[in-house]
C-alpha cells in the first residue's frame, strides 16, 4: 500500500520515464531517445492541431474551414494530415505494421510543414524495435496531458520532453553531454544574464536548452516571449533535429537555428548578426577545430588562437557576435583561466585589458556528463560602465549536491546565491560585499600583479593549488600542442626534401 502511494506521488515525468525505459528492451539509449522523443513531439502537434480543428469545425457555418492549411498557419499550429493524427495511430497501436504507419506519419507531417523538413525521426519500422513495445509506448504517450487545453498540453508535453532529454543524457553518459547541458548550469547562466529582451545566440546550441530556459525566464518575470528572438547553429545534424523539436514543442520560432557540418568556425551561419546575449557551452579543449585554415580570420582581434585548442577561438567568436551593449555567459574548461600555452595567456591579457571580462565563476566538479575536466563560467560585457576597473570572482566549488555517484547538480538556493551576488555587484546598490572564500571584486591592478591569472581561489582567499593543475586537462593540452609541432615539422621536412630534389634536378 505504501509503495503504491509513493508511486502515485511521483511526478508524472518520472513515472513515464520508468515505464518507457522498460519498453526499450534491446535498444540502447542513444537510439531509443529518438523513438520516445519523436512520439512525444507527434503527440504535442496532434493535440494542438485537433483542438484547433474542433474549434474550426464548430465555426463552419461562419465560414471556417477545418481542412484549410492557412487557418492553422495563422494560429502558429502545424497542420497534421489524417493519417498522422494521434487518434489514428493510437487506434492502430496493436497492429504489427505500426512502425511503418508512424514513419509514414512523420513523412506526411514534414511534407505539410516546411519548417519541419528533415527534422522528424523515421526510425519506427526498424527490425530491432518490437511492434508490441512500440504500441505500448504509443499508449503510454497517449496518456500525457489529457484534456483539450492547448496551453496545458504544450506545457506538460514540453516538460516531459525536457525531462526525457536529461534522462537520456544521463543514460548515455559521455555521449549524452554532446547534446545536453545540465539544467542547473543552464538555469544559472540565464539567471545571471537575465535575457528579458533582444537577440539571443548560441553557436553550439545542442538540443536547445539555453533557448528554452531563456523563454522560461521571460515568462516567469512577466515578460513577453515575442520580445526575444533566437539564433543558433549546430554541427551535428542529429542533435540539431532534437533542438528543432524541442523548440517547436515550446512554440519557439527556430527559423534562425541552422545546421551545417563545417561548424561555426569554418562556416559561420550568422556571419553578420550582432546579438544582445550569447549563452553557450562549447566543447572543451577541442584540437581539431580547423584553426590552421583560418589563421588570418577577422574574428581574432585579441590574438590568434592556437590551432591545437579552440577555447580562445570560441571566446573571440562570441565577442565578435556581441552588439555594442551585448553580454555573454559561457562555459569553458578551467584551464583557460591560467593557460599560457601557444599565446593563450596573451589573449586572456588582451581581453582583460580591453575591459571585456565581467565575472568568473568557479564551478563544482562532476556537473557535466561528457567530461571530468573542471569548468568555469565566464561573463563578458561590451558595455561595463564603471565596472570596467574590476572583475568579480565567485568560487562555487563547495556548492551543489550529488544526484548519483558521478553527477552533481546545483540547487535553486545555490543558483540564487551565485546570481544574487553577481546582480548585487553589477547594480552597485551597496548590497554587495566580499565574502572570504566565496566572492571578491578584484581591481585590474591586482590581476596584473598575478600575471592575468583568473582562478577565483587566488582572489577570494581559498587555496587554489588543485585549481591550477589538472593532469587530464594538461595532458590533453600538451598532446594537442605536440600534434601541431609534429605537423609543422613534417611540413618543414617536406619543404627541405622538395628543395633538395630541385637542387639535384638542376645539377
Amino acid at each position: 500500500m505504501a509503495k503504491q502511494k509513493a508511486a502515485a506521488e511521483e511526478p508524472l515525468e518520472k513515472q513515464l520515464w520508468k515505464t518507457a525505459d522498460t519498453l526499450r528492451k534491446n535498444i540502447d539509449a542513444a537510439e531509443y531517445k529518438h523513438i520516445a522523443l519523436g512520439l512525444i513531439f507527434l503527440k504535442y502537434i496532434s493535440d494542438a492541431f485537433e483542438e484547433l480543428y474542433a474549434r474550426l469545425k464548430a465555426e463552419e457555418e461562419q465560414g471556417a474551414d477545418p481542412e484549410d492549411r492557412d487557418e492553422y498557419k495563422a494560429e502558429n499550429v502545424f497542420f497534421v494530415p489524417a493519417e498522422a493524427r494521434w487518434s489514428f495511430l493510437r487506434s492502430n497501436a496493436k497492429q504489427s505494421g505500426i512502425g511503418k504507419l508512424v514513419d509514414e506519419a512523420m513523412d506526411a507531417i514534414e511534407k505539410e510543414n516546411t519548417a519541419l523538413k528533415g527534422v522528424l525521426p523515421k526510425v519506427y519500422a526498424r527490425q530491432n524495435l518490437d511492434p508490441a513495445s512500440l504500441g505500448g509506448l504509443i499508449d503510454l504517450v497517449g496518456n500525457i496531458a489529457l484534456g483539450d487545453a492547448k496551453a496545458r498540453s504544450a506545457d506538460v508535453l514540453g516538460h516531459v520532453f525536457e525531462y526525457f532529454l536529461g534522462e537520456f543524457a544521463l543514460a548515455e553518459g559521455k555521449r549524452g553531454g554532446q547534446f545536453y547541458t545540465p539544467r542547473s548550469v543552464v538555469e544559472l547562466l540565464v539567471e545571471m544574464l537575465e535575457p528579458y529582451k533582444g537577440r539571443i545566440f548560441d553557436p553550439c546550441c545542442g538540443s536547445g536548452g539555453m533557448f528554452v530556459q531563456s523563454e522560461k525566464f521571460v515568462l516567469e518575470h512577466q515578460g513577453k516571449v515575442n520580445d526575444i528572438s533566437i539564433y543558433g547553429q549546430e554541427s551535428n545534424q542529429t542533435t540539431w533535429r532534437l533542438c528543432k523539436m524541442n523548440l517547436a514543442i515550446r512554440g519557439i520560432d527556430s527559423s534562425q537555428v541552422t545546421w551545417n557540418s563545417e561548424g561555426s568556425f569554418l562556416n559561420d551561419a550568422h556571419k553578420d548578426v550582432k546579438v544582445d546575449y550569447i549563452i553557450a557551452n562549447p566543447p572543451f579543449n577541442v584540437s581539431d577545430w580547423g584553426g590552421d585554415l583560418i589563421r588570418n580570420d577577422g574574428r581574432w582581434q585579441y590574438g590568434v588562437p592556437p590551432a591545437g585548442n579552440a577555447n580562445f577561438a570560441w571566446m573571440q567568436h562570441f565577442i565578435y557576435h556581441l552588439s555594442p551593449a551585448g553580454q555573454a555567459g559561457v562555459v569553458l574548461a578551467k584551464g583557460a583561466l591560467t593557460s599560457k600555452t601557444s599565446g593563450e595567456g596573451e589573449i586572456r591579457k588582451a581581453l582583460i585589458e580591453a575591459g571585456l571580462i565581467d565575472c568568473i565563476v568557479n564551478l563544482p566538479a562532476k556537473l557535466f556528463l561528457n567530461t571530468q575536466i573542471p569548468a568555469a563560467l565566464w561573463f563578458l560585457s561590451r558595455n561595463r560602465g564603471n565596472r570596467n576597473k574590476n572583475i568579480l570572482f565567485i568560487d562555487a566549488r563547495n556548492l551543489g549536491h550529488l544526484i548519483n555517484r558521478r553527477t552533481r547538480e546545483l540547487s535553486k538556493e545555490d543558483i540564487e546565491k551565485i546570481a544574487g551576488t553577481y546582480h548585487n555587484w553589477r547594480n552597485a546598490n551597496n548590497n554587495y560585499e566580499d565574502i572570504a572564500g566565496f566572492c571578491a571584486s578584484a581591481p585590474i591592478a591586482k590581476i596584473r600583479e598575478l600575471d592575468y591569472v583568473l582562478t577565483p581561489g587566488r582572489y577570494v582567499g581559498l587555496p587554489d593549488d588543485e585549481d591550477d593543475f589538472d593532469f587530464k586537462e594538461r595532458f590533453t593540452a600538451l598532446k594537442a600542442e605536440l600534434e601541431v609541432q609534429l605537423k609543422e615539422e613534417a611540413e618543414l621536412n617536406r619543404i627541405i626534401a622538395d628543395n633538395l630534389l630541385k637542387i639535384r634536378i638542376d645539377e
